[in-house]
Protein backbone atom coordinates (compact mmCIF):
# COMPACT_ATOMS: atom_id res chain seq x y z
CA UNK A 1 0.00 0.00 0.00
CA UNK A 2 0.89 3.59 -0.80
CA UNK A 3 2.13 6.14 2.20
CA UNK A 4 0.11 9.24 2.22
CA UNK A 5 0.77 12.13 4.20
CA UNK A 6 -2.33 14.58 5.57
CA UNK A 7 -2.06 17.63 6.37
CA UNK A 8 -4.83 19.59 8.92
CA UNK A 9 -3.61 23.21 9.43
CA UNK A 10 -6.46 23.67 12.06
CA UNK A 11 -7.43 20.39 13.84
CA UNK A 12 -10.12 20.08 17.08
CA UNK A 13 -11.41 17.52 19.77
CA UNK A 14 -14.66 17.12 18.49
CA UNK A 15 -17.45 16.60 21.72
CA UNK A 16 -20.08 15.10 20.41
CA UNK A 17 -23.75 15.36 22.16
CA UNK A 18 -26.17 12.60 21.31
CA UNK A 19 -30.01 13.61 22.59
CA UNK A 20 -33.06 12.95 21.04
CA UNK A 21 -34.06 16.50 19.60
CA UNK A 22 -32.55 19.91 20.44
CA UNK A 23 -35.07 22.60 22.22
CA UNK A 24 -33.68 25.65 21.34
CA UNK A 25 -33.35 27.80 24.51
CA UNK A 26 -34.40 25.25 27.40
CA UNK A 27 -32.66 22.56 29.08
CA UNK A 28 -31.61 19.66 27.21
CA UNK A 29 -30.53 16.38 28.48
CA UNK A 30 -27.77 14.20 26.68
CA UNK A 31 -27.98 10.86 26.13
CA UNK A 32 -24.43 10.26 25.67
CA UNK A 33 -21.39 12.10 24.81
CA UNK A 34 -18.26 11.25 23.05
CA UNK A 35 -14.80 13.00 22.52
CA UNK A 36 -12.52 12.57 19.65
CA UNK A 37 -9.31 14.05 18.63
CA UNK A 38 -10.26 14.97 15.05
CA UNK A 39 -9.89 17.70 12.49
CA UNK A 40 -10.96 16.78 8.68
CA UNK A 41 -7.21 15.98 8.11
CA UNK A 42 -7.10 13.50 11.02
CA UNK A 43 -10.59 11.77 9.83
CA UNK A 44 -9.08 11.13 6.04
CA UNK A 45 -5.79 9.87 8.05
CA UNK A 46 -7.98 7.67 10.17
CA UNK A 47 -10.00 5.71 7.07
CA UNK A 48 -6.85 5.62 4.82
CA UNK A 49 -5.27 3.37 7.58
CA UNK A 50 -8.31 1.50 7.93
CA UNK A 51 -7.57 0.83 4.12
CA UNK A 52 -4.16 -0.17 5.26
CA UNK A 53 -1.96 2.60 3.61
CA UNK A 54 0.76 4.12 5.63
CA UNK A 55 -0.41 7.73 7.02
CA UNK A 56 2.07 10.48 8.10
CA UNK A 57 -0.47 12.99 10.05
CA UNK A 58 1.19 16.89 10.35
CA UNK A 59 -0.11 19.90 10.51
CA UNK A 60 -0.50 22.23 13.91
CA UNK A 61 -1.32 21.25 17.78
CA UNK A 62 -1.55 23.20 20.76
CA UNK A 63 0.32 22.32 23.61
CA UNK A 64 -1.84 22.95 26.52
CA UNK A 65 -4.84 19.98 25.64
CA UNK A 66 -2.20 17.22 23.14
CA UNK A 67 -2.85 14.52 25.47
CA UNK A 68 -5.59 13.23 23.56
CA UNK A 69 -3.92 13.60 20.33
CA UNK A 70 -0.83 11.74 21.44
CA UNK A 71 -3.41 9.10 22.54
CA UNK A 72 -4.70 8.38 19.14
CA UNK A 73 -1.57 8.57 17.43
CA UNK A 74 -0.35 6.08 19.64
CA UNK A 75 -3.45 4.39 19.34
CA UNK A 76 -4.20 4.06 16.01
CA UNK A 77 -0.29 3.75 14.84
CA UNK A 78 0.38 7.14 13.11
CA UNK A 79 3.32 8.69 12.43
CA UNK A 80 2.78 12.20 13.69
CA UNK A 81 5.20 15.37 12.07
CA UNK A 82 2.66 17.32 13.81
CA UNK A 83 4.16 20.94 15.04
CA UNK A 84 3.34 22.27 18.64
CA UNK A 85 2.64 25.37 19.80
CA UNK A 86 1.80 27.43 22.63
CA UNK A 87 -1.89 27.39 23.53
CA UNK A 88 -5.18 24.83 23.00
CA UNK A 89 -6.21 23.27 20.64
CA UNK A 90 -10.04 24.26 19.67
CA UNK A 91 -13.11 22.58 20.36
CA UNK A 92 -15.86 21.96 17.77
CA UNK A 93 -19.57 20.68 19.82
CA UNK A 94 -21.74 18.62 17.56
CA UNK A 95 -25.01 18.37 18.74
CA UNK A 96 -26.24 14.88 17.09
CA UNK A 97 -30.04 14.57 16.83
CA UNK A 98 -32.21 11.26 16.38
CA UNK A 99 -33.50 12.42 13.09
CA UNK A 100 -29.61 12.46 11.76
CA UNK A 101 -29.78 16.48 12.14
CA UNK A 102 -26.13 17.68 13.43
CA UNK A 103 -25.74 21.35 15.01
CA UNK A 104 -21.45 22.28 15.18
CA UNK A 105 -20.59 25.20 17.26
CA UNK A 106 -16.81 25.42 16.07
CA UNK A 107 -13.89 26.82 18.14
CA UNK A 108 -11.67 29.83 15.94
CA UNK A 109 -8.19 27.66 16.82
CA UNK A 110 -5.18 29.29 17.56
CA UNK A 111 -2.62 31.98 15.96
CA UNK A 112 0.28 30.57 14.69
CA UNK A 113 2.80 32.66 14.28
CA UNK A 114 6.12 32.99 11.96
CA UNK A 115 8.11 30.70 13.54
CA UNK A 116 5.24 27.85 13.62
CA UNK A 117 4.52 28.42 9.65
CA UNK A 118 8.37 28.23 8.85
CA UNK A 119 8.86 25.18 11.00
CA UNK A 120 5.99 23.56 8.91
CA UNK A 121 6.88 24.07 5.77
CA UNK A 122 10.49 23.44 6.83
CA UNK A 123 9.14 19.48 8.20
CA UNK A 124 6.31 19.05 4.97
CA UNK A 125 9.64 19.44 2.59
CA UNK A 126 11.42 16.82 4.80
CA UNK A 127 8.55 14.51 4.41
CA UNK A 128 7.77 14.51 0.91
CA UNK A 129 10.49 12.38 -0.32
CA UNK A 130 8.52 9.23 1.43
CA UNK A 131 4.62 10.34 0.45
CA UNK A 132 2.97 9.54 -2.58
CA UNK A 133 0.11 11.63 -2.50
CA UNK A 134 -0.40 14.46 -0.22
CA UNK A 135 -4.33 15.43 1.31
CA UNK A 136 -4.81 18.39 2.66
CA UNK A 137 -8.60 18.92 4.15
CA UNK A 138 -9.80 21.32 6.86
CA UNK A 139 -10.21 25.14 7.45
CA UNK A 140 -7.29 27.71 7.53
CA UNK A 141 -6.29 28.30 11.43
CA UNK A 142 -5.45 32.17 11.85
CA UNK A 143 -2.59 33.50 11.10
CA UNK A 144 -2.37 31.20 8.00
CA UNK A 145 -3.16 33.45 4.79
CA UNK A 146 -4.49 32.07 1.49
CA UNK A 147 -1.32 32.72 0.44
CA UNK A 148 0.85 31.08 1.87
CA UNK A 149 -1.93 28.11 1.53
CA UNK A 150 -1.19 28.44 -2.21
CA UNK A 151 2.60 28.47 -0.62
CA UNK A 152 2.12 24.97 0.82
CA UNK A 153 0.43 23.57 -2.06
CA UNK A 154 2.87 24.61 -4.80
CA UNK A 155 5.62 23.36 -2.37
CA UNK A 156 4.43 20.23 -2.33
CA UNK A 157 3.35 20.34 -6.17
CA UNK A 158 6.94 21.00 -7.02
CA UNK A 159 8.23 17.65 -5.75
CA UNK A 160 6.05 15.93 -8.19
CA UNK A 161 3.82 14.58 -5.06
CA UNK A 162 -0.33 14.80 -6.01
CA UNK A 163 -2.54 17.32 -4.66
CA UNK A 164 -6.07 16.24 -2.92
CA UNK A 165 -7.48 19.32 -0.97
CA UNK A 166 -11.31 19.43 1.27
CA UNK A 167 -11.52 23.08 1.89
CA UNK A 168 -14.11 25.61 1.47
CA UNK A 169 -14.68 29.49 0.73
CA UNK A 170 -11.46 31.16 -0.02
CA UNK A 171 -8.62 28.36 0.98
CA UNK A 172 -10.70 26.42 -1.88
CA UNK A 173 -10.64 28.87 -4.26
CA UNK A 174 -7.34 29.48 -4.10
CA UNK A 175 -6.97 25.51 -4.12
CA UNK A 176 -8.80 25.41 -7.51
CA UNK A 177 -6.52 27.86 -8.74
CA UNK A 178 -3.60 25.76 -8.03
CA UNK A 179 -5.04 23.15 -10.07
CA UNK A 180 -4.28 20.06 -7.63
CA UNK A 181 -4.57 16.63 -8.76
CA UNK A 182 -8.17 16.06 -6.77
CA UNK A 183 -10.55 18.10 -5.17
CA UNK A 184 -13.75 17.45 -3.25
CA UNK A 185 -15.97 19.98 -2.46
CA UNK A 186 -19.94 19.51 -1.48
CA UNK A 187 -22.61 21.77 -4.16
CA UNK A 188 -22.81 24.15 -0.65
CA UNK A 189 -19.30 25.16 -0.90
CA UNK A 190 -19.34 25.73 -4.61
CA UNK A 191 -22.43 27.76 -4.56
CA UNK A 192 -20.87 29.86 -1.50
CA UNK A 193 -17.11 30.04 -3.14
CA UNK A 194 -18.55 30.91 -6.48
CA UNK A 195 -21.38 33.00 -6.33
CA UNK A 196 -23.01 30.38 -9.14
CA UNK A 197 -25.36 27.54 -9.62
CA UNK A 198 -23.59 24.26 -8.74
CA UNK A 199 -26.05 21.76 -7.90
CA UNK A 200 -26.42 19.71 -11.11
CA UNK A 201 -23.70 18.25 -13.65
CA UNK A 202 -24.59 20.67 -16.18
CA UNK A 203 -24.16 23.53 -13.77
CA UNK A 204 -21.00 22.17 -12.14
CA UNK A 205 -19.31 21.25 -15.67
CA UNK A 206 -19.99 24.61 -16.90
CA UNK A 207 -18.69 26.02 -13.82
CA UNK A 208 -14.98 24.46 -14.23
CA UNK A 209 -14.83 24.91 -17.48
CA UNK A 210 -14.14 27.85 -16.81
CA UNK A 211 -11.41 27.18 -14.12
CA UNK A 212 -8.22 25.42 -13.48
CA UNK A 213 -7.96 22.13 -14.73
CA UNK A 214 -8.08 19.85 -12.30
CA UNK A 215 -7.79 15.78 -12.84
CA UNK A 216 -10.50 14.39 -10.68
CA UNK A 217 -13.26 17.05 -9.39
CA UNK A 218 -15.50 14.84 -6.71
CA UNK A 219 -18.37 16.46 -5.81
CA UNK A 220 -20.79 15.38 -2.66
CA UNK A 221 -24.61 16.05 -3.22
CA UNK A 222 -25.72 14.72 -0.04
CA UNK A 223 -28.74 12.38 -0.43
CA UNK A 224 -28.13 13.27 -4.61
CA UNK A 225 -25.31 11.48 -4.27
CA UNK A 226 -21.94 12.02 -5.96
CA UNK A 227 -20.67 13.36 -9.20
CA UNK A 228 -17.14 13.22 -10.53
CA UNK A 229 -16.01 15.59 -13.43
CA UNK A 230 -13.61 12.92 -14.93
CA UNK A 231 -12.11 14.18 -17.84
CA UNK A 232 -13.01 11.15 -20.09
CA UNK A 233 -15.56 9.04 -17.98
CA UNK A 234 -17.70 11.83 -15.94
CA UNK A 235 -19.81 9.36 -13.32
CA UNK A 236 -22.96 10.04 -10.90
CA UNK A 237 -22.68 7.45 -7.87
CA UNK A 238 -26.00 7.13 -6.16
CA UNK A 239 -25.72 5.89 -2.52
CA UNK A 240 -27.46 3.29 -0.48
CA UNK A 241 -30.49 4.46 1.59
CA UNK A 242 -28.90 4.20 5.52
CA UNK A 243 -30.03 5.40 8.96
CA UNK A 244 -28.29 8.50 9.36
CA UNK A 245 -26.82 9.02 13.04
CA UNK A 246 -24.53 11.77 11.85
CA UNK A 247 -22.92 13.37 8.71
CA UNK A 248 -19.35 14.58 10.42
CA UNK A 249 -16.75 12.49 8.99
CA UNK A 250 -18.64 11.46 5.51
CA UNK A 251 -17.19 13.86 2.61
CA UNK A 252 -13.16 12.99 4.57
CA UNK A 253 -14.56 9.56 4.21
CA UNK A 254 -15.21 10.07 0.72
CA UNK A 255 -11.87 11.34 -0.37
CA UNK A 256 -9.83 9.08 1.49
CA UNK A 257 -11.92 6.30 -0.74
CA UNK A 258 -11.41 7.98 -3.84
CA UNK A 259 -7.47 8.56 -3.17
CA UNK A 260 -7.57 4.82 -1.84
CA UNK A 261 -9.09 3.34 -5.19
CA UNK A 262 -6.99 5.79 -7.76
CA UNK A 263 -3.63 5.03 -5.98
CA UNK A 264 -4.51 1.30 -6.17
CA UNK A 265 -5.77 1.67 -10.10
CA UNK A 266 -9.39 0.42 -9.36
CA UNK A 267 -11.17 1.21 -12.48
CA UNK A 268 -13.41 4.75 -12.11
CA UNK A 269 -16.52 2.94 -11.73
CA UNK A 270 -14.83 0.61 -8.81
CA UNK A 271 -13.24 3.50 -7.12
CA UNK A 272 -16.11 5.88 -6.83
CA UNK A 273 -18.36 3.05 -5.94
CA UNK A 274 -15.96 2.09 -2.94
CA UNK A 275 -15.85 5.61 -2.19
CA UNK A 276 -19.33 5.97 -2.02
CA UNK A 277 -20.10 3.21 0.12
CA UNK A 278 -17.64 3.96 3.01
CA UNK A 279 -18.52 7.39 3.06
CA UNK A 280 -22.36 5.79 3.38
CA UNK A 281 -21.30 3.50 6.31
CA UNK A 282 -19.54 6.90 8.14
CA UNK A 283 -23.22 8.70 8.68
CA UNK A 284 -24.30 5.64 10.15
CA UNK A 285 -22.30 5.73 13.28
CA UNK A 286 -20.42 8.68 15.50
CA UNK A 287 -16.81 8.15 13.89
CA UNK A 288 -15.48 7.62 10.46
CA UNK A 289 -14.47 4.12 10.99
CA UNK A 290 -14.51 1.90 8.09
CA UNK A 291 -17.41 -1.16 7.46
CA UNK A 292 -15.69 -4.36 7.36
CA UNK A 293 -15.43 -6.33 4.11
CA UNK A 294 -18.66 -8.15 4.39
CA UNK A 295 -20.71 -4.53 4.98
CA UNK A 296 -19.09 -2.72 3.01
CA UNK A 297 -19.26 -5.03 -0.19
CA UNK A 298 -23.39 -5.18 0.54
CA UNK A 299 -23.34 -1.41 1.01
CA UNK A 300 -21.08 -1.41 -2.64
CA UNK A 301 -23.69 -3.78 -4.14
CA UNK A 302 -26.17 -1.04 -3.08
CA UNK A 303 -24.44 1.58 -5.08
CA UNK A 304 -25.67 2.93 -8.21
CA UNK A 305 -23.28 4.04 -10.48
CA UNK A 306 -24.00 5.85 -13.84
CA UNK A 307 -22.49 7.38 -16.85
CA UNK A 308 -22.88 11.48 -16.53
CA UNK A 309 -24.64 13.31 -19.57
CA UNK A 310 -25.23 16.79 -20.66
CA UNK A 311 -29.41 15.67 -20.82
CA UNK A 312 -28.63 14.89 -16.49
CA UNK A 313 -30.48 17.33 -15.09
CA UNK A 314 -31.18 16.33 -12.01
CA UNK A 315 -28.01 15.21 -11.55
Amino acid sequence: MAKILTITLNPAIDVTIQLNELQIGEVNRQESVEIHAAGKGLNVAQVLKDLEHDVIVSGFLGTSNRQIFDTHFEQVQFQSEFIYLEGETRQNIKIAEHSGRMTDLNGKGFLVSELDKKNLFQKIEMILPQVEVVAIAGSLPQGFSIDEFQKLIKLIQKHGKKVALDTSGKALVAAIACQPWMIKPNTDELVESYQLPATTYVQQKELFKNLAKIEHVVISMGEDGVNWLHETHPLHAQAPKVIVKSTVGAGDSLLAGMIHGLINNFSAEETLKTATAIASHAVTQIGFRIPNAEMLNQLKAQTTINSLSESDANC
